[in-house]
């Protein structure tokens, strides 16, 4: 890329950042941040951080990013979102690199990167992913490398193919295996003569994915299947309403259209890439709906259906390639009439989905959602061995929009139902988990005696609830909406 490339591309990607706001303790974030903390701090979190490093013993990611702290002797605040923007800004770089060398004209290239930019938070038909978060993720660092790896693919380049790949395995390894097995299926779409290609390739694609997952599977508890079937579970394609379902076939429909596409206009790495992610999306849709069976449950932490969020991306970048071609051109009042809308809609819905929070939660901003101020006290003003309880059920609560306690308050917590995530992944957690919920039920309207028993059975020294009277508690802390409060132990 020329210096005017690169540059319009990092502005591309200010601007994803501008309309997709930051947020970096919010949803997962309270999963992958702590591990990070806990890797610079080894002193923190000394109750319950299986929830949280189950997740980060099995990547680098906490690792390399703790070096990065310690290397460059940063806030950990602004590393974070350094390695956040470095993410989005390799990432469209990735699917910059991909329509240069699907498209013949460059113009084409920049209308896929503006389509994906601005569709960045768009949700995944039911796998609750974006394409990008509005935090850091090790999944995100992995799907920017796996499309600099697909571009690498595209050229034949296959030893770089491999060693991003393992590169990939190291920071996410279940990403890992969907980009290896698109590298894959695109290597038996181009090298093999389609019609021994088209009966091989689903049979091969089976086989090749499921044989290394085989040590995955293990026996599953009763808790554990009971959480893979509620109702917000989206680990069990049978589980999804009709409606995501479209999310299943519409894109496979859409790629069959670019498939065609790319014949009619001499386009082979369009029509390549768009077959091969049909089958791509055939085989593992196949094998979600096998992991369905109660027997293969064990099979449902490898998440197959999450195959969907490469699928999308490719698909936006092809149909942002083609819009280039066929209708923007080189007038920029179609770009923006495209663009703009499709901006200030993603704007509009992530303001909708964190009403109470500053839409940029950049370093050194006073927060304004007053639960993260109530966190960050927490952090200031209590011992870092200090076990704390919440509302089971707290970052659904009203004006909470959704941030991790752990995350920003650097403290232990009772199991709350937000790390059923983790339990979803590692079964072996779920009788645990389970306990503790439990153990929290009926919360809001828990009193002093209430309190007291969870001093006793789990050692909680700190509680951090909605504002409201409760005879008997001592809260130092207090704003409009919550206070945090001290528990004494009573010897009752």
């Amino acid at each position: 890329m020329t210096r005017k490339q690169i540059a319009l591309l990092l502005l591309i990607s200010i601007g994803a950042v501008l309309v997709h706001g930051y947020h970096p303790a919010a949803e997962d974030g309270e999963l992958y941040l702590p591990g990070i903390k806990k890797d610079l701090n080894p002193a923190l979190y000394p109750f319950n951080s299986q929830f949280f490093m189950s997740h980060a013993h099995m990547t680098l990611f906490d690792e390399l990013v703790a070096a990065t702290v310690r290397l460059t002797h940063l806030p950990f605040d602004y590393v974070i979102f350094i390695w956040h923007f470095a993410c989005i800004f390799l990432f469209l770089l990735g699917c910059w690199r991909v329509a240069r060398i699907c498209f013949r004209d460059e113009r084409a290239a920049w209308g896929s990167v503006a389509l994906v930019a601005a569709l960045l938070t768009i949700p995944v038909a039911g796998t609750a992913l974006y394409i990008m978060d509005q935090y850091l993720s090790p999944r995100d660092l992995s799907t920017a490398g796996i499309m600099l790896v697909l571009a690498e693919a595209l050229q034949g380049r296959f030893v770089r193919v491999v060693i991003g790949i393992l590169v990939i395995a190291a920071l996410h390894p279940l990403m890992a295996v969907f980009g290896l097995a698109l590298v894959l299926l695109l290597y038996l779409e181009e090298r093999l003569p389609r019609p021994t290609s088209a009966e091989a390739k689903p049979l091969t694609a089976s086989v090749l994915l499921l044989v290394p997952l085989l040590p995955f599977l293990q026996p599953v508890s009763a808790v554990y299947r009971r959480l893979l079937h509620t109702n917000d579970s989206y680990f069990l394609v049978v589980n999804w309403p009709w409606y995501e379902w479209l999310g299943i076939f519409v894109p496979l429909l859409l790629l069959w259209w670019t498939a065609r596409y790319g014949r009619k206009h001499d386009l082979p790495k369009v029509e390549a890439l768009s077959r091969a992610l049909i089958v791509f999306g055939v085989v593992f849709f196949a094998a979600a709906l096998l992991f369905c069976l109660p027997r293969l449950a064990g099979f449902a932490l490898l998440q197959p259906m999450r195959c969907l969020h490469l699928i999308f991306i490719v698909l936006f970048i092809f149909l942002g390639g083609v819009l280039a071609e066929t209708v923007l051109k080189s007038q920029v009042w179609r770009w923006l009439v495209l663009v703009a809308p499709l901006c200030l809609l993603m704007f509009v819905v992530q303001r909708q989905l964190f009403p109470a929070s500053e839409h940029l939660e950049l370093p050194g901003r006073a927060p304004r959602n007053a639960w993260v101020r109530a966190f960050d006290w927490a952090r200031s003003h209590t011992p870092s061995d200090a076990i704390f309880a919440l509302d089971p059920d707290y970052m659904n609560l009203p004006g909470e929009d959704e941030h991790g306690f752990r995350a920003i308050a650097e403290r232990s917590t009772l199991a709350s139902i937000r790390d059923n995530g983790a339990v979803s992944m590692f079964p072996a957690l779920a009788g645990e988990w389970n306990q503790q919920v439990q153990a929290q039920q009926g919360w809001r309207n828990f009193q002093a005696p209430d309190f007291q028993r969870l001093r006793r059975d789990y050692d909680v020294t700190w509680v951090v609830l909605e504002r409201r009277p409760i005879p008997g508690l001592v809260c130092p802390y207090e704003n409009a909406v919550v206070m945090v409060c001290r528990l004494e132990y009573s010897g009752q």
